[in-house]
């Protein structure tokens, strides 16, 4: 996909066993990729989010680049899921809520946008690394960010309105508290990501796409 102009668009092999979990001052969480306040992010949740996009990955005709180009596929994807999560905290603080409908209008404005479903998840698998049952979730974190934008009187088009959402993602996260194993990486409350995963939305509302996404970010 080319990246998107975010109000719109946006394995192989099975993971070892995990270690346990232990942050600092946290206590063991045996079987968790992380621990999202009291919310465990299972290894096998993650699992299965890894193995949805290598599926639709070996499924397309540049299978190897894709493949190739995501070979932290598993950090990618733990770190959307703890995006999604503090996200969720920090818009219901804020009394941002998004509803079915909206996510069913991003979807049908972006398929619209970019001329069919199948191009649409075409788009999101390859620069995205978002599988096609995956895409109304990525839909949900854009619309979500920018509700919450909206709540805290910005624009997510604009780095003003990415930097306030970015803001009040820092606060819920140091609140929540983000317990990440150590195999995985560590969570950066500063930049709400995980190591050097960076949620694709954020710094490129100045990029052109070939559709638009609502979003992330594991």
């Amino acid at each position: 996909m080319h990246r998107r102009r975010r109000t719109a668009l946006s394995v192989s092999a099975a993971l070892a066993a995990a270690p346990l979990l232990a942050a600092c001052g946290s206590q063991p969480h045996p079987g968790a990729a992380a621990v999202v306040g009291k919310d465990r992010i299972t290894v096998a949740a993650l699992q299965t989010q890894v193995k949805d996009v290598r599926e639709a990955q070996n499924k397309s005709p540049q299978a190897a680049d894709l493949i190739r180009n995501s070979n932290n596929l598993s950090g990618m994807k733990l770190g959307s899921m703890i995006f999604d999560r503090v996200l969720a905290r920090a818009a219901s603080d804020a009394g941002a809520k998004v509803t079915r409908k909206d996510i069913q209008d991003a979807r049908a404005q972006l398929v619209k946008q970019a001329g069919s479903e199948q191009r649409l998840q075409q788009v999101y698998l390859q620069q995205n690394g978002v599988a096609p049952g995956q895409i109304d979730q990525a839909l949900q974190e854009q619309v979500t960010a920018s509700k919450l934008a909206d709540k805290l009187g910005a624009s997510l088009g604009t780095p003003q309105g990415q930097s306030a959402v970015l803001q009040a993602m820092m606060k819920t996260s140091k609140a929540m508290g983000v317990d990440v194993n150590p195999r995985y990486g560590v969570w950066d409350a500063k930049k709400s990501q995980l190591g050097a995963y960076k949620t694709p939305w954020i710094t490129q509302v100045t990029k052109e796409p070939a559709a638009q996404s609502a979003e992330t970010g594991a």
